[in-house]
């Protein structure tokens, strides 16, 4: 219901009622739309920029769920890719070595993906250089495995009609540690326990109680079991043939003697302190053609991947040698 205005009228001294002409009822009406539609188009403007809609929000969300999902998908990879290196390094360092057969390459082994057009139907999303980063780091993996899968295949077929090398190679750790409750001091320089000095440790050294039992690491002839070298205390040196020795120091009782053959796995001493020693502990080296090499290189045969790795990353933590 519209009001009815009234206006004061000096010369009459009485209220009029006020007339409105159609004309101001028309200029006020647009000048109110106008100023809403101002008054809107700024709100709407404001809005769009400063606050997200709904589906906006949404679109955030699984932006940044991709984000973290990303993150952990490249965390693993790069942990598959150290994996894989080592099982690289391994096979051309060490299995190709034993069995005369030349490393792959690196530019094989690295090789890319021609072509330009791989990874074309990728394009065009939101999220393009990350599922191409993906992809293209997924390929790569493959391709690494598939060519390690295929070097593994040729060094069975080398190790075929060797297995006398095989059983002569120290493959397994000096004592019982596939659960790796004994961590080792590694190969490499490390701080002597005795004179505080930087030496350079030429084996590895399992803490363990006295009296535990050590283990010849692969099959050969036992070369010494005596006291001979101060520094190693009671110590026993195995021939396995094909260039390789291995040495076992600081026991505290030998169960082979001099001229004995000995089978990989067999019982060969006990755990003890003697020599230039501050624990309990085997000190164990392996040496190929008068060449002291990394033992960690050679626990093929007692440990899983995951057991590998965890042994390479304890080994390889600063520490002091226990001799």
């Amino acid at each position: 219901m519209s009001k009815i205005r009234y206006k004061y009228n000096t010369k009459t001294l009485s209220y009029e009622k006020a007339e409105t002409s159609w004309r101001k009822r028309i200029v006020a009406a647009v000048s109110f739309l106008a100023t809403a539609s101002v008054i809107g188009v700024v709100a709407v403007i404001i809005a769009f920029k400063y606050f997200d809609s709904p589906k906006e929000k949404q679109m955030r969300r699984e932006m940044a769920k991709m984000e973290r999902q990303y993150e952990i998908l490249n965390l693993r990879t790069k942990n598959l890719e150290k994996v894989l290196e080592d099982l690289e390094q391994r096979d051309d360092n060490i299995y190709r070595v034993l069995f005369e057969a030349e490393p792959i390459p690196d530019e094989i082994r690295k090789a890319g993906f021609g072509g330009a057009e791989r990874y074309k139907s990728l394009e065009g999303f939101d999220n393009s250089d990350l599922m191409i980063s993906v992809t293209q780091n997924l390929d790569r993996i493959s391709k690494q495995m598939y060519i390690q899968s295929k070097s593994y295949d040729e060094v069975i077929k080398l190790a075929k009609g060797k297995t006398e090398l095989l059983a002569a190679i120290p493959a397994i750790m000096p004592i019982s540690n596939s659960d790796l409750r004994h961590a080792p001091s590694g190969f490499g320089w490390r701080t002597h326990p005795i004179y505080k000095t930087q030496e350079f440790h030429p084996g590895m050294d399992f803490a363990a109680p006295e009296g535990t039992e050590i283990y010849a690491t692969g099959d050969g002839v036992v070369l010494a079991a005596d006291d001979k070298s101060q520094g190693y205390g009671n110590r026993v040196i195995i021939n396995h043939g094909f260039g390789y020795q291995t040495l076992y120091g600081h026991m505290t009782k030998f169960a082979v003697k001099e001229g004995q053959k000995v089978k990989r796995g067999q019982i060969i001493g006990y755990v003890g302190s003697t020599g230039l020693s501050t624990a309990p502990h085997v000190h164990y080296e392996v040496t190929k053609n008068n060449e002291r090499m990394n033992p960690i290189n050679y626990y093929y045969s007692d440990l899983t991947p995951e057991q590998y790795q965890k042994l390479i990353e304890l080994s390889s933590q600063p520490s002091q040698a226990f001799d």
